[in-house]
This record gives C-alpha cells, sequence and structure tokens, in this order.
C-alpha cells in the first residue's frame, strides 16, 4: 500500500487575489516523482460535513499513485470570497485556474483528472468546456449538460417545486461559517458576515427567470458539446434526477464517451441505493489510469455504454436492492433499440388509432401524491409509491396483458393532441407498470408547459378550446416489463407536490386515436459477449470517527385536514445535512454538528392558488473555540398573477447575533 500524506489546508491563489481551501492526499512518493492529480471541486463544508465522504474516495485514489485534491468553491467552506449563483462564470474561471495552479505543482507531473457528483459533476463539465489545457479526462456522477431540460428548476418548461426546496437548502448552506481552526481565529468572524451580507434568496433569483434565456445556457455544455474534448466517464442512476444526460452526452459528445447507468438514487455507486453497488473508487482508477497514465488495462476493448437494465418491483419506501442485469450498447442511439407505437384509445392502448368520443379530465390540485421525488436520496419514503393512490385524477389507458417481457431503454415520448379549457395549463404524463393484482409500479413521466408549446423562449397563452399538438417527452429508464404485467399510461392536468398548479384548474381533452406513445424497445441480444463483472466495492474502513450525541429523527407523511381540506406534504429530518444523528462530534476536529429541516408542500384539491410550499431550517457548529448557529425560513405561495416569496435568516456566535435579515419578493407569473 502506497504511504498517503494529508495535507490538511493548501491554499490556492486566484488572480484576482482570493485563496481558495483545499485539502490534498499526497503519494508520499510524489515529493520526488511527481503524478498525475485527480481534483474534486465542490462547494459544500470541506472540513466538518464533508470529511466523512472524502475518506471513501481520495486516500484511494492516493494510494493508488495520484495526488487527489478536494477544493472548496470561492465563498463556501474555508475558500475566501462569496458566492454569486450555483455554475457562475466566476466559479467556472476558478476552476480553471485551479487546474493550471495543480499542474504547475512540483508534485504533479502536469496531468490533471477532473471528478465530482451533483454540484461537482456540472464542474466537470462546466470546466472541461473551458479546455484547460492539462485537463485530460473528468468523470461526472449525477449532473446534467442542460441545466434547463434537466435541472431542479423545470421540469417540461413547468415550474419544479425543488426550484424552491433546493433554492431553500442553498439558503442555510449559503450561510455556513468558515472554521475559525483553518482561517484564523481573528478573521472567521468578518469572513462570514461578508458571506452573510452577500448572500442572496436564490429561489427568488432563479424564479425572475421563467423561460429559457442565457441564465439557464450558462453552465450548460449542450449549447456547444464540441468544447468538451476530453474523455468522459459519465455515472448515473435511474432513481436520481439526471435519467436522460447519459443518452444525450453519449450521442452528441465527439470524444471518448462511458456511461455506467445503476439503479442507484443521487448517491456515488460504492455508496448506492437500491443496490447493487458497485465499486466506484476502482472503476475510477481504471478510467484514470488509461487516460493520465497510459496503461492499458482493456477500458477501450469494452462497449462504451452499460446500462441496468431493472426486473418489476412493487412500489416500496426505500428498497435496498434492485434485481435485473448490465447490458452493453456500442453507441447511443443504439442497433438494439427501435420505437414501438401504442396509440392511445378509449381507454386502452393499442397498436392500431381508434376513433372515439372525446375524453376530459380536471385533475384535482392534489394529484400527485403518488410521486415521491423526482430525484431520491435514498431517504425513506422519497421513492414513487402505488399509483392506486391517485386513483380518479387522471385519464387512464391501459394496455393488453404482456405475452412476453417487454425490454425498455432509451426516452420514451407521447404525441398528443390536446386541447386545455384555459390559457395557461400544462400536461403531466405518467407511464407504469401495472401488475395482475392491480399494483402500479412507475416506470417514468414527463411533462409540457401547453405555453412553451412552440419554444422555451417567449411562452404562448393556449388557445381555449384549440387542439394543439405537443411532445411530452419521458425521461430515460432501463427496465424489463415481465409476461402478465401490462403498461399503463395516465394523462394529468395537475401533479403536486412536484410541480406549482397553472393559475386555474385546467380541463384537458383527448380524442382517442390522435395521441401515441413511443416506447424504445430493446431487442435480445443472445449472441453478445457477457459483460464484465462490475466490482462490488469492499470495506475499505479509514472513516473519522463520529461519536452520535443525540438522536436524529425523520418523519415523512402526507396529512389531509378533513376540516379546511388541505393536503400537506410533510418531510421533517432531524440530522439531514450531517446525519444520521440529530447531533454528533466528529473526533478528528471536536466539532459538534447538528440540524434540522422540515419541508411542507400545502393545498387544496379545488384551488391551486391555496398552494404554499414552506422551508424552516437551522444549523450549529460547536467546538471549545466556537459556536456558531444558523435558523433560516423561506415561503413560496402566488395569486393568478404573481409569486410572492419570503425570506429569513439569523445567525449567532454564542448568545451574539451576528446577522439578521428578512426579505419579499413579487414576481411575475410568465407562463407558469
Amino acid at each position: 500500500m502506497t504511504e498517503v500524506e494529508v495535507i490538511e489546508t493548501v491554499w490556492i491563489p486566484m488572480p484576482d487575489g482570493t485563496r481558495l481551501a483545499a485539502r490534498l492526499w499526497l503519494p508520499a512518493a510524489a515529493r520526488r516523482d511527481p503524478v498525475p492529480c485527480i481534483l474534486e471541486y465542490i462547494p459544500y463544508r470541506r472540513r466538518d460535513r464533508t470529511r466523512i465522504r472524502d475518506e471513501s474516495i481520495h486516500p484511494h485514489f492516493a494510494a493508488a499513485g495520484y495526488a487527489s485534491i478536494r477544493v472548496d468553491i470561492r465563498g463556501y467552506g474555508d475558500s475566501e470570497g462569496v458566492a454569486e449563483d450555483e455554475y457562475s462564470a466566476q466559479e467556472t474561471q476558478d476552476g480553471h485556474d485551479v487546474i493550471g495552479w495543480i499542474a504547475a505543482q512540483p508534485w504533479c507531473n502536469g496531468k490533471v483528472g477532473m471528478f465530482g457528483k451533483s454540484w461537482g459533476a456540472y464542474n466537470a463539465f462546466q470546466v472541461a468546456a473551458t479546455r484547460p489545457p492539462a485537463l485530460k479526462a473528468i468523470i461526472p456522477v449525477m449532473g446534467t449538460d442542460d441545466r434547463w431540460r434537466e435541472d431542479i428548476h423545470f421540469y417540461g418548461g413547468c415550474l419544479a417545486n425543488d426550484n424552491f426546496w433546493w433554492g431553500a437548502i442553498m439558503q442555510l448552506y449559503n450561510a455556513f461559517p468558515p472554521d475559525p481552526a483553518i482561517v484564523g481565529a481573528d478573521r472567521w468572524l468578518e469572513m462570514w458576515r461578508e458571506r452573510l451580507r452577500h448572500a442572496r434568496f436564490w429561489p427568488a433569483m432563479w424564479l425572475a427567470h421563467q423561460t429559457h434565456d442565457a441564465m439557464w445556457r450558462r453552465g450548460s455544455i449542450c449549447e456547444a458539446y464540441a468544447d468538451v474534448e476530453v474523455p468522459v466517464c459519465f455515472f448515473g442512476g435511474w432513481a436520481d434526477l439526471y435519467r436522460d444526460t447519459p443518452f444525450r452526452i453519449a450521442e452528441h459528445l465527439g470524444g471518448p464517451v462511458r456511461v455506467v447507468m445503476g439503479p442507484w438514487a443521487h448517491l456515488y455507486p460504492h455508496e448506492g441505493r437500491p443496490g447493487p453497488r458497485v465499486d466506484f473508487v476502482a472503476e475510477a482508477i481504471r478510467f484514470w489510469d488509461h487516460w493520465l497514465k497510459g496503461i492499458d488495462s482493456g477500458l477501450m476493448d469494452e462497449p462504451p455504454l452499460r446500462f441496468f437494465v431493472q426486473d418489476s418491483a412493487p412500489p416500496a419506501p426505500a428498497p435496498a436492492t434492485r434485481t435485473g442485469r448490465w447490458v452493453e450498447e456500442p453507441a447511443w442511439p443504439s442497433p438494439n433499440v427501435a420505437t414501438r407505437r401504442l396509440w392511445l384509445n378509449d381507454g386502452r392502448l393499442g397498436e392500431a388509432p381508434e376513433p372515439g368520443s372525446p375524453l376530459a379530465i380536471r385533475s384535482p390540485q392534489s394529484f400527485g401524491a403518488a410521486g415521491g421525488d423526482m430525484c431520491s436520496f435514498a431517504i425513506p419514503g422519497d421513492m414513487p409509491a402505488d399509483g392506486r393512490i391517485d386513483a380518479g385524477g387522471a385519464l387512464v389507458f391501459r394496455g393488453p396483458v404482456l405475452s412476453e417481457p417487454l425490454d425498455l431503454l432509451g426516452q420514451p415520448q407521447i404525441a398528443l393532441r390536446v386541447a386545455a379549457d384555459r390559457a395557461q395549463g400544462f400536461v403531466a404524463a405518467l407511464l407504469f407498470d401495472e401488475a395482475p393484482d392491480g399494483t402500479q409500479s412507475l416506470l417514468t413521466r414527463g411533462f409540457c408547459n401547453l405555453t412553451h408549446r412552440h419554444g422555451d423562449t417567449a411562452p404562448e397563452p393556449v388557445v381555449p378550446g384549440e387542439e394543439m399538438a405537443v411532445t411530452v417527452p419521458l425521461h430515460g429508464l432501463g427496465c424489463r416489463v415481465p409476461a402478465g404485467h401490462r403498461l399503463m399510461v395516465q394523462i394529468a392536468s395537475a401533479y403536486w407536490p412536484v410541480l406549482w398548479p397553472a393559475p386555474e384548474p385546467v380541463t384537458l381533452t383527448l380524442r382517442p386515436g390522435q395521441s401515441a406513445l413511443d416506447l424504445p424497445v430493446r431487442r435480445a441480444t443472445p449472441d453478445a459477449p457477457a459483460p464484465r463483472p462490475l466490482p462490488e466495492p469492499p470495506e475499505r474502513g479509514g472513516r473519522p470517527r463520529v461519536t452520535p450525541l443525540r438522536p436524529g429523527s425523520m418523519e415523512r407523511a402526507i396529512h389531509h385536514d378533513l376540516v379546511k381540506g388541505e393536503l400537506t406534504h410533510r418531510l421533517f429530518i432531524d440530522g439531514g445535512v450531517f446525519g444520521p444523528a440529530g447531533e454528533m462530534r466528529l473526533e478528528e476536529t471536536g466539532t459538534v454538528l447538528g440540524d434540522i429541516s422540515d419541508r411542507r408542500y400545502t393545498i387544496r384539491a379545488d384551488d391551486p392558488l391555496s398552494a404554499r410550499a414552506t422551508m424552516e431550517q437551522s444549523a450549529s457548529f460547536r467546538r471549545a473555540d466556537w459556536d456558531a448557529r444558523i435558523r433560516c425560513f423561506a415561503e413560496q405561495t402566488a395569486t393568478a398573477t404573481d409569486f410572492h416569496l419570503r425570506a429569513r435568516i439569523t445567525c449567532w456566535s454564542g448568545e451574539e447575533v451576528v446577522f439578521e435579515s428578512e426579505e419579499t419578493h413579487v414576481i411575475p407569473r410568465n407562463g407558469m
């Protein structure tokens, strides 16, 4: 085992004088024989929150003969400066400059790889697009190439409640203080105050951009795929949000692209749930060895795209694993996948169109209770539930019982001819696997804002009663629907709490035999070689010691107030950011960490203007030399013409209030 030196704090100077804080894992031999370096560049607290996960990746890269460095983005962790927004131009330029700094260090041989999950994946894509000369390969894990189509803000041009939720989470994260043990006892408080003074309420900032404008194009590599020239290895999960990115990058990126798409939620594959888990560290090292060290490990002899085709399974709140099989594809589009069209007839899916009387639905505003979250974090209850919970709230189209298994791989879509009775509205389309006992398991879903039917840059009001031809793309999937089951499509005009509702209840009308579901059907490939088995993660150990001080708790529930007629979706987590304990001590630093979050989405079935989203959060950092606390609140409501947002935050150092602010925003609705 290679000896590894850990350098707790490295300061990286930016051209404007701002210093970014980093933690470095260095093979001891690198002092005399420079090595390639692997960069992770993300915003979350380096010294406390992420130290636990750091130990599952970085030391093992270093043990394999790579320098491995984790850098705090400007304005986060212990780095200086202030954050402007996620994926800002300054952030991307800093990442470019960090790579230049790394390549010039005496322990680096001038070759750099970059990896990261979520925000870190975005940064890997975006920094690669700036073409730093030293960057030779990237491994994005669960991120996207397109911030408009597949981020947490808008789904199918519809406003996602995740825009509020994630922005409210960042209200807390953006207020995290630097550590006095790193930045200095005489500096941390002023650095913290500077961050707080410059912090903006991101849900309002994002909501001011309700069309596909320059804000969303910034940081979306789909705007210029040719800018990313380095080899890419993408890891994604079917339970994650980013299920379409692997298909797009496989088709459009010009350089070598590898894809590993497992059953996972928004987690690294070696921590993945549902399983089976995969040894991400070993697979990453194999990729780095090929592109950074020139070691021929057979990587390029394998088909580049690997997908886990999931077996049918009933809905479960927290599935530990999914059965299925790995398949490989030589390219995308794949020669093994062909489109099969099924027509939406009178309550049925058929091989041929059948005319019939018009079908209409005005969904209750509470429709969507079975939907779970668009992006699972493997938190119990965040996966979709049995679709029968929402029975009666949508038009339903059932296919025939299958006589043989049906394998689906790719991105289905629905070509829809639809009319609406209001000037504004959307379509929610859901595809289910219905079992013989009636259980309905969600396979995929998609949405279409009808005011965006001609494009996402200039919303156009719907002409009530006028039939429109729209395409509803459904998110990517890889699954087998077994014999004896049937496919089922639901079409609805509401989808709470995933989507913010239209200003008025909307009735959608379809004529049977005029709309169709296009399915990506994968043929059997019995003569294809068996895929190389992916390694399971070993127990590597070496994680920091953590002492729970107070038990954590969680509640995820739907409460129906029969007096007020309100339905409230609540997610309460005591210990979510630093969890799993409600409060714990990181023994290496002596820091005691705690946090609580309480998210509530409330609506009445008969009134879209009753929609209300709130988020209350708190976090604390305590040590003999440090006592910092944060409490914040956020709320979103709407009238027929405007969104109304409120935000409040208070921060303490000991018993002293060091910052307090309250703000309100009124933002005109623009087709949302």
